[in-house]
């Protein structure tokens, strides 16, 4: 799976880290649901360091299509809930 961070370039996942990272993506949520920035801050930049960790970052010059796309862990509420909604409801940013 390819994951677009904003401000920060593509990731190449693997799809058994999904599960994991859909917890995360859960918190991420919640914080939207109950407009809590601080929490949002902290689930992202959870969320970043977790998909940093379990993936391989793509060279600069190696474009390929996104299957997802994060915004960047200092994201406002407004934006990340522009996104959960445009993923449609119950989605989060990561599907399943």
């Amino acid at each position: 799976m390819i994951v677009r961070i904003l401000g920060q370039g593509q990731w190449e996942v693997p799809d058994e880290e999904v599960g994991h990272l859909n917890a995360i993506d859960d918190q991420v949520a919640s914080a939207v649901a109950g407009r809590d920035q601080a929490a949002l801050s902290a689930s992202l930049r959870q969320l970043h360091d977790e998909l940093e960790a379990v993936g391989t970052a793509l060279a600069d010059d190696e474009l390929r299509s996104s299957d997802l796309i994060i915004p960047g862990p200092d994201a406002t509420l407004d934006e990340v809930a522009d996104l959960l909604q445009d993923n449609g409801a119950g989605e989060g940013l990561i599907p399943g």
